[in-house]
């Protein structure tokens, strides 16, 4: 069969009856009263859902995680391990959709974090996992003191969207007073409709200290049993009993609650013989120091700004999902307003310490503002190449496009969020291609004049009607595989394909039916526009609209046009002539070269290669580790030190400390559980920065200059100095993270230093830490329990006393009105006491006989070392080491790779190294790389998947439409030219080559391909009405260059608008310089390359 045949189309002057889908469709509703109802429809749902979509900064990830503490006090690690993580994994690894398991073995306990598959819904899989874990807990070894299981769900919606921090200038005020305060917000701000959890941190909850004097306690011969049961015993009341006296019920309630610390120092515990022989009470008070106070402070929140740091607690605040971030924090700001000097006294201040749906809201009315400006551009470009009325006809399409695509994001479930509206932005200039095309043709007709105007708008909109629409589809082709992304950079990144393929739908919808309607409503008045209106038409080719089509496609085009000249002085020497054939070679060969060149820019190092730029934020985080049983105290006076140096910085607005306890937590903290760091020797300083439009540098140089001072400033602390910046995208363990794995355990430490060594020798590696404690002393209290039972002292009592005394226990609490929580009795030993273990050895405990006996009789001490905690991943044992990287390069990919090469060199560690999937390390060392590298691979492995997917699907498209299986090759040819423009683009603007480059590389797949669907489309009509093959080639570029280069400049517009964002500039440098190359060579290569494949069937 003749391919040549194959591939015409339809005669473009035709009546209705023999019109195509799309003419038909025009000629339908171009007089229909519905069409400016639709349009008015679509305005309204567009306005509906700017109103109701809720405002977010990062897009909703429906990924869930869940923490399972389960308690073994006085097991060691390795006993955890066995008896309880072993088991406990087993268990939940036998869910459907259980993506990774992580387990902590540690003294007194297991943590085990079970990571569910992106995508299952949060209840489903916290119902999974409690069905699982309480249907199987006969697999606990409970008898042994193994405790039931706590499971902590987490997910995005527990990141606080506001935190308050609350200080005062005056000494006066406390932190026992500014926890009084916080307490009263909280109940007040949870009132808030959609708020969440509403929590305290840092905060100095009062305890009644009972403290005991172990001589007074031994000179009345009182013994700890005796204290403590008399608290628990004296704080009770009875349920309420009823009796019936004078035809009444009357209520009767025995006992009352111990309400202050007069009633607890007015318990009588004993009774004694005074020198008199007489018998006198024994108070509390007697043995003990009883006071209502903070605690000895275990954690501490401090404010800090350019003056001075001042004590302070934070209250954290977050929102239900599905709510507007933006309106949730607007009304808890109110409401801090409203109880200013009634909550809130007036030597309080009430810092916003972190307030996301402030930044959701800016970044969300830039972007609208961005949306704005880009439509308004592409409408200018339309004015100055076609005419106002043209301009305006398209301007209401793009608008009406994209109040629609607004609705259909909202009914597709997504919020208005960075991503979300990017999508948008980057979506204009593919939007308004339909339009724009439908539009210029039917300008074309007009401007030739031989056509009513009934009778013009359906053939133009036919005669680009079936490329229109198959280049549409090919534009989806080519985006919305990228929607089928696995890992969190899938639902991450979805609004992007997905937003921008129901937007082409209803773009093409509005291009059929509401562009007809309004050109012949608004371009009507130009029905008798001269021939010589368009400066590149059919009449510049001596053809016109009359009933002959072959008429139209044969005249011979006047010398005096610009364009055709210009094409034929491009396109002639490749199709004419007897060096046609050798200039086509030339050709060939110069575009090879070129592509070459670019392909090695990346290998040069000319183009980094990043997953995601980091953004200007407005925060970043300090993470200070202090060696192993380091005091509050000493951590506090670390962060002080920082903290002052902090408030050195120019751009530092404050900053908030946090000693022994963890920052509101964001979504990197979510995933790292930054709010698992509650012990004494750990620290937390949440840096705030000005308003981005107050500063000059970002916060990512920022961050990267105070790394070094501050570390200075740790070092004779030996303070591990880590400067966390918030992720652009989702969050990782740690942008390089080794896992060690091993036969042993000691093989297992020994690697894992090994490599922390070959991290630190490696260049621009910083914040390099390893998952394994320094050893912490331990003394261990051994019980002999045959000296116990001989004096008949139980087990339990000595245990009891010895973690009482030293630890102090809660024996019971005050119940008072208007408390929101109860105060705890708090029973030990006094601090002076506590010090000195063999006072607290010398308590004395009731024998069998009556008789009072030592402690120190029946126990032994043991010195050693606590053991570091057994790590697993997928039930496998390793070890973590983990950095970061800074520099000149500032991927985490070179620092990984180069540190990999040092491992495999000749004089290397010889570990054996994987990269994608976890080793067994039952018989040999081996490195797992993770962190970025894992999320990298996998997000350019599923891209590279869906690209290659989207090219078969238009493949796929472009033969059923043409009926060839060469031309949909040619039709793809320039595909590759694409890179041409990409990776130059990113070299010349020092960009590095990321994620979002690849969204872009992906989806000028699809717009270069509606190019050339347009040039072979117009070809073949001209070939079909008699037009000499040769003569056809240079028209294509001649009549379809201003319809290819309008939608080329309006993508590059709308790009335009995102070149100044931080993460998505790599798109829009994608977008503009790989449309500006691809399109300039589409319109010669394609001709020609048309020319050199079909020329044999038009001989």
């Amino acid at each position: 069969m003749n391919e040549s045949e194959n591939t015409t189309l339809p005669e473009a002057n035709m009546p209705n009856s023999k019109l195509g889908i799309s003419g038909r469709i025009a000629a339908a509703f171009q007089l229909s009263a519905i069409t400016p109802l639709l349009a008015l429809l679509g305005l309204l749902l567009g306005l509906f859902a700017v109103i109701v979509t809720p405002k977010e900064e990062e897009p909703q990830i429906d990924v869930t995680f869940a923490d399972v503490f389960i308690p073994f006090p006085g097991a060691t690690p390795a006993q955890v391990e066995s008896l309880v993580t072993l088991p406990a994994e087993q268990v939940i690894s036998e869910i459907k959709g259980i993506d990774t398991l992580y387990s902590f073995s540690q003294p007194d306990g297991a943590l085990i974090i079970a990571i569910f598959e992106v995508g299952i819904p949060r209840n489903e899989a916290i119902v999974k996992l409690y069905n699982q874990i309480y249907s199987n807990l006969d697999k606990l070894p409970s008898g042994a003191g193994v405790g039931e299981p706590l499971i902590k769900p987490r997910g995005i919606d527990d990141v606080p969207i506001v935190s308050l921090t609350l200080w005062s200038k005056q000494a006066s005020v406390s932190a026992e007073q500014l926890t009084h305060v916080a307490h009263g917000l909280e109940t007040e701000l949870k009132r808030i409709p959609g708020t969440r959890e509403v929590s305290t941190l840092g905060s100095h909850e009062l305890v009644l200290n009972v403290r005991i004097d172990p001589m007074k306690m031994n000179y009345y011969g009182l013994t700890f049993d005796a204290i403590s049961q008399s608290l628990k015993s004296n704080n009770h009341i009875s349920m309420p009993a009823s009796l019936i006296q004078g035809n009444q019920e009357i209520k009767v309630q025995a006992g009352q609650f111990l309400q202050s610390a007069d009633d607890v120092k007015q318990l009588v515990i004993s009774v004694y013989q005074d020198i008199d022989g007489q018998s006198a009470p024994v108070y509390l008070s007697d043995v003990a120091q009883i006071t209502l106070k903070s605690d000895i402070p275990v954690k501490s929140v401090w404010y800090g700004d350019k003056n001075d740091i001042y004590p302070a607690v934070t209250l954290a605040i977050g929102k239900q999902p599905g709510e507007n971030a933006v309106d949730i924090a607007d009304q808890i700001l109110q409401r801090i307003e409203q109880v200013q000097n009634i909550l809130v006294p007036d030597n309080v201040e009430v810092t916003v310490s972190r307030n996301y749906g402030e930044t959701a809201g800016n970044k969300a009315n830039t972007l609208i503002f961005k949306l704005i400006f880009a439509t308004s551009a592409v409408v200018l470009l339309v004015l100055f190449t076609m005419g106002t009325r043209e301009a305006l006809v398209v301007g209401i399409a793009i608008i009406i496009t994209l109040a629609s695509t607004l609705f259909a994001s909202w009914a597709w479930g997504f919020t208005l969020n960075r991503i979300s509206l990017f999508a948008l932005i980057f979506s204009i200039g593919i939007l308004v291609d339909d339009a724009i095309v439908v539009v210029e043709n039917i300008h074309r007709h007009m401007a030739m004049g031989k056509q009513s105007f009934k009778e013009l708008i359906p053939v133009a909109v036919d005669e680009v009607g079936s490329p229109t629409i198959l280049a549409t589809f090919t534009v989806i082709a080519a985006l919305l595989p990228m929607a089928f992304v696995s890992g969190l950079m899938g639902p991450y990144m979805a609004p992007i394909p997905i937003n921008a393929s129901m937007g082409m739908l209803i773009s093409l919808a509005v291009a059929f039916i509401v562009t007809p309607w309004l050109s012949r409503k608004l371009l009507k008045q130009n029905d008798q526009l001269s021939p010589s209106a368009d400066t590149t038409d059919e009449s510049s080719l001596n053809a016109t609209t009359n009933a002959s089509t072959k008429e139209e496609m044969n005249g011979e085009p006047e010398k005096n046009s610009m364009m055709l000249r210009l094409f034929t002085k491009l396109i002639g020497p490749f199709v004419l002539g007897k060096q046609a054939r050798r200039a086509r070679i030339g050709l060939a060969g110069a575009i090879f070269v070129l592509i070459g060149v670019a392909t090695a820019l990346p290998l040069s190092k000319l183009v980094i290669l990043k997953m995601l730029p980091l953004d200007n934020k407005s925060e970043f985080q300090v993470m200070v580790d202090m060696p192993e049983g380091t005091p509050v105290e000493q951590t506090q006076r670390v962060l002080q030190a920082l903290g002052r140096y902090l408030g050195t910085v120019e751009e530092v607005e404050n900053y908030q400390l946090y000693a022994g306890t963890n920052a509101p937590m964001n979504f990197n903290g979510l995933v790292r559980h930054y709010f698992l760091r509650e012990t004494q020797e750990l620290g937390d300083i949440q840096v705030n920065l000005l308003d981005k439009k107050h500063r000059d540098r970002d916060s990512h140089t920022i961050a990267q200059s105070i790394r070094a001072p501050l570390q200075a400033i740790g070092k004779p602390f030996n303070a591990n100095i880590k400067v966390v910046e918030v992720p652009p995208g989702p969050p990782v363990w740690s942008p390089i993270l080794a896992e060690v794995y091993g036969p042993s355990e000691a093989i297992r430490e020994k690697a894992a230093y090994q490599l922390q060594a070959l991290f630190h020798g490696t260049d621009d590696v910083v914040d390099i830490d390893i998952f394994l404690p320094a050893a912490q002393q331990k003394w261990q209290v051994i019980i002999d329990r045959s000296k116990a039972s001989l004096s008949g002292v139980p087990y339990q009592n000595i245990v009891s006393l010895i973690a009482t005394s030293v630890g102090g226990q809660d024996m019971s609490y005050l119940i008072k009105d208007k408390q929101k929580r109860p105060t705890p009795i708090r029973l030990q030993l006094k601090e002076s006491a506590k010090l000195d273990l063999e006072q607290v050895l010398n308590l004395k405990l009731l024998g069998q006989d009556g008789n009072s006996i030592p402690v120190s009789e029946l126990v032994n001490i043991k010195k050693g070392k606590i053991d570091a905690p057994i790590i697993h991943k997928n039930m496998i044992p390793m070890v973590m080491v983990v950095a970061d990287m800074a520099g000149e390069l500032d991927s985490p990919l070179y620092g990984m790779f180069e540190m990999a090469a040092k491992i495999d060199a000749e004089d290397g560690l010889g570990f054996e190294q994987h990269f994608i999937n976890q080793p067994s390390g039952l018989d040999a060392i081996a490195v797992l790389w993770d962190g970025e590298w894992k999320i990298t691979y996998e997000t350019f492995r599923d891209m590279g998947i869906a690209y290659g997917v989207g090219m078969i699907a238009i493949y796929l498209l472009v033969v059923g439409q043409f009926r060839s299986y060469t031309v949909p090759l040619v039709i793809m040819a320039p595909i590759p030219l694409t890179v041409i423009g990409v990776m130059p683009g990113h070299a010349l603007l020092g960009a590095h080559f990321t994620a979002p480059s690849m969204i872009g590389m992906i989806a000028l797949a699809g717009i270069i391909v509606r190019n050339s669907i347009l040039l072979v489309d117009f070809i073949n009509k001209e070939t079909a009405a008699g037009v000499p093959f040769e003569q056809a080639v240079i028209h294509s570029g001649a009549v379809r260059a201003k319809p290819i280069m309008l939608t080329a400049l309006a993508a590059m517009i709308g790009a335009l608008f995102i070149i100044d964002d931080p993460i998505f500039n790599g798109l829009a440098i994608s977008l503009i310089f790989g449309i500006m190359i691809s399109t300039l060579l589409t319109l010669v290569v394609i001709p020609v390359l048309y020319y050199a494949v079909m020329k044999k069937h038009h001989a």
